[in-house]
């Protein structure tokens, strides 16, 4: 049991949320079990962006304990485009907890590098998530975005408790319960971008959704380069893995683990919850895109 806890205001440049367990404050990235349930191939994914938000949030890999926050450009606080017909993330959008894609790492497949981020997850179950929750999923294929020259894996998940979550084990089992979705996300990830002045991202293998064997090894890598950065062998990596505050308090052989009253301080320095900010008149605005 797992319970998120937000600090500052959302949508202002303080707010933060932190996690904790039974015994206090700690890392979702480096203290959440990647499994949940290894023996039924389920893993644990963080949300990030609930359905239908637009606030870019993600784990803060430099902040001691990785808090959520909101992701900042140019300093701006970052919100994400609607491009018709879609508004907003289109599924829950989150991590992998102790999964870390290797900037040091070019993929065979992919030819390219890895993004500096633990593995992304699209959870495409029918309920509307909040934003750090933390909950089993079920695993079905994955997509591989080349998102400005890096790979950026992006799971294709179901929420374990789900309704039909039983029926789908493998990617082409989306198609045939969730017709046209795999399509809208290929649009949403091609395009999201667009408003922004950014060119459109393109996809390995030509954009096809590989299956679940696929994306399992792919965890089961993005897992041990997780290890391998928490346990400070990939130190010799350069200022990628040094920049990533390995904060925790499970990982025995870690050697930034620490002493719960020292997890506690962190928490208690954050600020106050507030109120939310207002979200930009902007946020709702659609955006029409032709001839790409």
């Amino acid at each position: 049991m797992y319970i998120a806890e937000e600090r500052g205001s959302a949508y202002a440049p303080d707010y933060r949320v932190y996690f904790k367990d039974e015994s206090g404050p700690i890392s979702p990235l480096h203290d959440i079990p990647l499994w949940a349930d290894k023996a039924r191939r389920l893993v644990n994914m963080v949300v990030e962006v609930p359905r239908w938000s637009n606030a870019k949030m993600e784990i803060s890999l430099g902040e001691p304990l990785n808090p959520i926050k909101q992701d900042v450009k140019k300093g701006a606080l970052r919100f994400v485009s609607n491009v018709f017909p879609h508004h907003g993330y289109i599924w829950n959008y989150g991590a992998l907890p102790q999964t870390w894609e290797n900037p040091h790492h070019i993929d065979p497949g992919t030819q390219a590098r890895g993004d500096n981020d633990p593995i992304d997850v699209i959870e495409i179950g029918e309920r509307v998530a909040s934003r750090g929750d933390v909950y089993p999923v079920k695993i079905l294929g994955t997509l591989a975005l080349i998102d400005e020259g890096e790979t950026d894996w992006k799971l294709i998940a179901i929420d374990s408790r789900d309704p039909v979550a039983e029926k789908l084990n493998d990617v082409g089992d989306v198609e045939v319960h969730f017709p046209g979705l795999l399509r809208a996300t290929v649009e949403w990830f091609r395009l999201y971008k667009v408003p922004d002045g950014k060119p459109v991202n393109r996809f390995a293998f030509d954009g096809e959704a590989k299956d679940a064997e696929f994306a399992y090894k792919i965890i089961d890598e993005v897992h041990e380069f997780w290890r391998s950065l928490v346990s400070g062998d990939a130190s010799g990596d350069g200022a990628d893995a040094n920049d990533i505050n390995k904060m925790n308090v499970t990982v025995q052989s870690s050697a930034a683990r620490v002493e719960r009253a020292a997890a506690g301080a962190v928490l208690s320095r954050a600020p106050p919850r507030g109120l939310p900010r207002a979200l930009p008149p902007a946020v709702d605005k659609w955006h029409f895109i032709s001839n790409i």
